[in-house]
C-alpha cells in the first residue's frame, strides 16, 4: 500500500539532535500513520464495506489476507520518514491482522483424525486425468471430492481411484469417491434460475464410516468474473443460497461439504454456507490459481465435526491445487 503525500527520502524537520527533534518525529509520517489506520480498520471492519453495485465487499474479502502486505511497506516508509507516529500505528494493523489470520498460523493438529478427504477440481482440460488420479490416490484419503468431471476422463478417475475407494458415485460433472459404503445418492439442485436445466453440479451422499453415518455433499458453484463493473457474483450467490438451504434441511447430524465453492470462508457471498458450517481449520491451503495460488475457493467446510488439518498437495494438470483435510468427529 503506497500512501501518497509523503516522500520518504526528503527531509521533514529538524536533522538529528537539532531543536525540537523529538517533537519532529511525532509530527511527521502522520499520512503514513493514517494509511496504518486504514489498512487495520479494513481488516475489522470489513463487513460493513458496501457490496452493492461493483460488490468491492465481495472482492475485497477474497483477497483480505493480503492486506497483511501493507505492514512492510509502511514499515519501510516508517523508517525512512524517522517518524514515531508510523511507526506506533503500525501496531493496529499488526494486531487487527493476528486477531482475524492469527488462528491459521496455528501449527495443525498433528494427533487424532477420523477421516482424510481430498478436494479437488481437476479441470475439464485436464490433460492427464490418469495422473491427476494417481497423485491424489498416493495420499491414501478416504474421500475424494472432483469437480468437472467429463464423461471422456471419468473411466481414468474410476481406475486410479478404485483400489482403496471402491464406492464411488458420479452426478453430472461431480464426483465422490469412498473407502466406505455409499447410500442415498441423489443431486443437489443449486443451478441458478439464469442457467439451463442441464446444469447439475451438486451431489449428496450418505457415507457409512466406523465412526457413523456422514452426509457428504460436494458442490461446484458458478464462477465469478471480475471486469471494469466490478465482480459479477449474482450467479454464484444464488447457488450458494440454494446450497446452504439444503444443508440446513439435512436430518443427518454431521454434514461434510467438499466443493470448489468459487469463493473465500471470508467472501460474504458465501454466508449462507459459512453461517451453517464450521469454517475453522489451520492453514491457508491456498488452492487457485495453481501456478501461483492467492485464495482458496476450494473448500471443505463440516457440521459436528473439525477441520483439524488443512493443506495444499502438489499441483496436478487442472489450474487448482488439490486441498486435502484430517477431519475429527
Amino acid at each position: 500500500m503506497w500512501c501518497p503525500g509523503e516522500d520518504p527520502a526528503s527531509p521533514a524537520g529538524p536533522g538529528p539532535g537539532g531543536p525540537g527533534a523529538p517533537a519532529s518525529r511525532w509530527r511527521r509520517g502522520r499520512v503514513t500513520a493514517g494509511c496504518a489506520v486504514l489498512t487495520a480498520a479494513v481488516l475489522v471492519l470489513h463487513p460493513l464495506v458496501p457490496n452493492a453495485g461493483i460488490r468491492l465487499g465481495s472482492l475485497l474479502e477474497t483477497f483480505l489476507p493480503w492486506l497483511g502486505l501493507a505492514v512492510p511497506v509502511l514499515l519501510l516508509t516508517g523508517l525512512l520518514r524517522r517518524s514515531a507516529t508510523a511507526l506506533v500505528a503500525l501496531v493496529l494493523p499488526v494486531v487487527a491482522w493476528l486477531v482475524v489470520f492469527g488462528p491459521l498460523l496455528v501449527p495443525a493438529d498433528g494427533g487424532r483424525h477420523d477421516l482424510v478427504a481430498v478436494q479437488h477440481n481437476v479441470a475439464d482440460d485436464n490433460p492427464d486425468p490418469a495422473g491427476t488420479a494417481r497423485a491424489l490416490a498416493r495420499e491414501q484419503p478416504d474421500l475424494v471430492a472432483l469437480e468437472e468431471v467429463t464423461p471422456a476422463a471419468l473411466p481414468a478417475y474410476e481406475r486410479a481411484l478404485a483400489p482403496g475407494r471402491p464406492h464411488h458415485a458420479v452426478v453430472g460433472t461431480v464426483g465422490l469417491w469412498s473407502r466406505y459404503p455409499l447410500t442415498d445418492v441423489a443431486p443437489v439442485d443449486i443451478r441458478p434460475r439464469a442457467f439451463e436445466p442441464g446444469w447439475n453440479r451438486g451431489m449428496r451422499a450418505t457415507v457409512h464410516t466406523p465412526h457413523g453415518e456422514l452426509a457428504v455433499y460436494v458442490a461446484h458453484l458458478p464462477s465469478i468474473r471480475l471486469g471494469v463493473q466490478g465482480l459479477r457474483a449474482a450467479n454464484r450467490d444464488e447457488s450458494a443460497a440454494l446450497l446452504g438451504a439444503a444443508i440446513e434441511a439435512e436430518p443427518a447430524r454431521r454434514v461434510l461439504l467438499l466443493g470448489d465453492l468459487n469463493g473465500t470462508v471470508d467472501d460474504r457471498g458465501l454466508r449462507p454456507l459459512t453461517s451453517r458450517l464450521g469454517v475453522e481449520g489451520p492453514g491457508f491451503a491456498l488452492s487457485w490459481p495453481a501456478d501461483f495460488p492467492v485464495a482458496r475457493i476450494d473448500q471443505v467446510l463440516a457440521r459436528e465435526s473439525a477441520v483439524v488439518g488443512l493443506r495444499t498437495l502438489p499441483a496436478t494438470g487442472s489450474d487448482h491445487l488439490p486441498v486435502l483435510a484430517r477431519i475429527r468427529y
